[in-house]
């Protein structure tokens, strides 16, 4: 049996031992980035910490840009895509709350190290087209799960009618990123706890005053939704 590999297009199927090889190759390279750095890792560290072989990582991987564009996408399917069931909630404002919590836990179980996603587009944005493709998109796909939840609550009618959904997404993802990174450089959760009630507080007064203009609009489900892109 094999499976396709995701090195790139053109490239042979590997076996499932293969793609597990590969695959563990790139979570201890993702772990080693997110504690050192990407300039701080080097490929045998990389090797001493997946167990492998050198021949055999460079047969997954033909040099150490490879492997951080892999590292990206891996980051994107475990940071980003370990969100999405929390994420389809956030249109309530226990999911909201909920949302928050789960980020606050993972800091904490992290070590309160900030955000394996952002580090790396701090990191890599200048120098690597590829990276910063590959993390722009994890950006992209983490704000249109917000950007959802708020359309959602703006069709209705729980957002007033001038309230941009969009741009709301785009803040919170912003003033989630911010929080994150006070958390490594303070080593506390305090930034997104405090960024967690001010929004909480935001979103509640928000929908208090759609709530008091509710006879001045009907939204339904073709209502257009604030904002670029629609």
């Amino acid at each position: 049996m094999s499976v396709k590999s995701a090195e790139s297009p053109g490239a042979p199927a590997l076996t499932v031992k293969g793609a597990d090889t590969r695959q563990r190759i790139v979570a201890a390279a993702a772990r080693l980035m997110f504690e050192r750095g990407v300039t701080g890792t080097t490929m045998e560290q990389v090797r001493a910490a997946a167990q492998v072989s050198s021949s055999q990582i460079y047969h997954y991987f033909v040099d150490k840009q490879a492997l951080v564009h892999a590292v990206v996408e891996y980051q994107n399917e475990t940071v980003v895509g370990g969100q999405e069931l929390t994420l389809a909630d956030l249109d309530k404002p226990a999911g909201l709350r909920a949302w928050f919590d789960f980020l606050i836990a993972d800091q904490r179980r992290r070590g309160h190290r900030g955000c394996p996603v952002g580090l790396l587009a701090g990191e890599l944005a200048d120098l690597d087209p590829g990276a910063r493709t590959g993390v722009g998109a994890a950006f992209t796909r983490w704000e249109e799960g917000i950007r959802t939840a708020f359309r959602d609550m703006y069709r209705r009618g729980e957002l007033p009618v001038n309230v941009d959904a969009d741009g709301l997404a785009t803040a919170t993802l912003a003033a989630v990123q911010g929080a994150l990174l006070l958390t490594k450089v303070r080593r506390t959760t305090e930034p997104l706890e405090q960024t967690r009630d001010m929004l909480l507080d935001h979103v509640a007064r928000l929908t208090e005053s759609a709530v008091r203009a509710v006879g001045t609009r009907v939204p339904g489900p073709g209502a257009r939704v604030p904002g670029p892109g629609v």
